[in-house]
């Protein structure tokens, strides 16, 4: 069975980029990215999207301030109409620059995913990267997680650790996780579609 994937997003969409081409060589091979959803109207992710044959969908969140609900209702239209239900599909937060309403992620209970600048629980929310420069640390990383109803709280599925380096900017540091992250997020997919994650409690199980 093909898995339709729906993913969200607000800015680049590199790792929108390097799901789509995870699923175009095979990496990822039953699986489908069915639809991309933005709150941003100028989002390149929705170009990235279109160059690739994917229906791109801009939804304006102007008249839903405070309305989250009412909001991620409209979201969800969007994925059903395009074969990501809460009983077969996954979401996929790539750079989704909205907190989701509780009502949305438990539509989606562990089957939405998010990717982290950081090895969580360590610098949660925005600015990761400057958190951990800041703080001082000597590594760093990206996590990709279930997402639950706290802002980068969910159960982790894989994570991957970075050492910093003495001349390491915001950007060199932002830039060099970022490579780290479009081959992470491509393999968390892989293993959902391939029913290879089992979540136990806060545990995810990778099976073999």
């Amino acid at each position: 069975m093909t898995i339709n994937i729906g993913v969200l997003v607000s800015g680049e969409g590199t790792n929108l980029q390097a799901i789509m081409d995870s699923v175009e060589s095979g990496k990822i091979n039953n699986a489908t990215v069915s639809v991309v959803v933005s709150n941003k109207p100028d989002a390149p992710a929705l170009k990235r999207a279109e160059k690739h044959g994917v229906d791109a969908v801009y939804i304006d969140p102007t008249d839903y301030k405070g309305r989250r609900w009412d909001y991620d209702q409209l979201t969800l239209k969007a994925l059903r109409e395009h074969g990501v239900t809460s009983e077969e599909g996954l979401v996929v937060n790539a750079g989704y620059m909205r907190i989701l309403s509780p009502e949305f992620v438990k539509k989606f209970w562990m089957r939405e995913m998010n990717i982290h600048p950081s090895l969580l629980p360590s610098f949660p929310g925005l600015d990761a990267p400057k958190q951990a420069l800041d703080y001082g640390v000597k590594v760093t990383g990206c996590t990709v997680h279930f997402v639950d109803e706290g802002v980068d709280t969910g159960p982790v599925i894989l994570q991957e650790a970075l050492p910093i380096l003495e001349n390491d900017t915001v950007e060199t540091l932002t830039t060099r996780i970022h490579e780290v992250e479009h081959r992470l997020y491509p393999e968390a997919v892989r293993l959902f579609t391939e029913k290879k994650l089992v979540v136990e409690g806060r545990r995810v199980k990778v099976l073999l």
